[in-house]
């Protein structure tokens, strides 16, 4: 057979040289996309190193994304929309461009998902950054799900019934994890929210101590006496929880007792003793300290003071030094702390 022959022949409804020419128009247009893609790359890098942001990054990654099937995909798409064929063969070739498009269009939004993550994790580079990369993975998962069913849709398939089947089902997944389900979402909340973060001293109940981690189910605490506590996110997000490091100063107020012996003059000389020993610290500020009762075997003060740091030692060490000085200047003054002390009156019964 010579080539006359060949391109004037007829095979499967078309010529030779409409075959000739759908190869010519696919090897045409491998060579224009990776020339455009080229083009377009290699601008962008160097556009890249002259820009601060890294948006023009991620379009550079997008096009690079863009490798041998698609565009051996779509150079043949093209060329085969010069030859004939059948309904069910045209039927067969836009399903099969449909879904090239749609698995690439799916890919540029990961890409642009993942970009966002990175952007977040970087903001928040004190935290540890699970729930975004979870959150992340989540968000890829529907981006996924929804592309499958726009192509069952476009094949025909009926996708409401799929759907309504799919919830059904999902219903009795949900109950059964319902626990599982309420750690995850509480694990979001705590990290949208903010209540706390990885570094801050926490009191929950009558536990306390310095977050560590904050994981999907639960979050980890270094306990004040050394242990590690382990708490449910649900039950962190359903409690009152002190958060010491949101607080910029403390304060403090402490009572004290004396014997009912003591003279009016010395009860008097108190505050001021107080007020002198709290003035000479720096951290501190005195609010007020008063004569606050009379107690069951004390004469009772209160004293109230502020202090400029919201560490728990530190407020340890200035209390410490606030009961030396006290004891030290209350010795001075011969003014005794009371205890409890119990006094016995027995009345005798005079005789006639």
């Amino acid at each position: 057979m010579d080539v006359l022959q060949f391109i004037n022949s007829n095979y499967f409804g078309n010529t030779g040289m409409q075959y000739i020419i759908a190869l010519g128009v696919l090897i045409t247009s491998i060579i224009v996309i990776k020339l455009i893609k080229s083009i377009l790359f290699h601008r962008l890098k160097k556009l890249a190193k002259k820009t601060k942001n890294d948006i023009d990054d991620l379009v550079i990654e997008i096009i690079d994304g863009l490798n041998w099937p698609f565009i051996f995909g779509v150079s043949l798409y093209i060329a085969l929309k010069f030859l004939q064929y059948n309904n069910l063969t045209k039927v067969i070739l836009d399903k099969f461009f449909l879904i090239l498009i749609v698995f690439y269009s799916v890919k540029v939004i990961n890409e642009i998902v993942s970009y966002l993550t990175h952007k977040q994790v970087n903001k928040r580079d004190d935290d540890d950054d699970s729930l975004v990369n979870v959150l992340s993975n989540i968000l890829k998962g529907f981006v996924w799900i929804v592309a499958f069913l726009l192509v069952l849709s476009n094949m025909g398939v009926n996708v409401t019934s799929l759907l309504a089947g799919l919830g059904v089902g999902g219903i009795a997944i949900a109950f059964a994890l319902q626990r599982i389900l309420e750690d995850i979402f509480s694990s979001f909340s705590i990290y949208f929210d903010k209540p706390f973060e990885v570094g801050d001293f926490i009191i929950v109940g009558d536990e306390l101590g310095t977050v560590e981690k904050i994981g999907l189910k639960t979050t980890r605490i270094k306990h004040l006496k050394g242990q590690e506590l382990v708490v449910s996110n649900r039950e962190l997000t359903s409690t009152k929880i002190h958060n010491y490091k949101k607080m910029k100063k403390r304060r403090i107020a402490f009572s004290f007792g004396v014997e009912y012996g003591t003279t009016l003059a010395k009860l008097k000389k108190i505050n001021k003793i107080v007020k002198s020993i709290i003035d000479k610290i720096d951290l501190a500020k005195i609010d007020r300290i008063h004569f606050k009762e009379f107690g069951d075997f004390s004469l009772n003060f209160e004293a109230v003071y502020y202090l400029d740091s919201r560490e728990y030692g530190t407020y340890m060490d200035v209390q410490q030094k606030i009961n030396f000085q006290m004891l030290k200047e209350f010795e001075k003054e011969k003014i005794e702390f009371a205890f409890p002390t119990q006094t016995i009156h027995i009345k005798g019964n005079k005789s006639n």
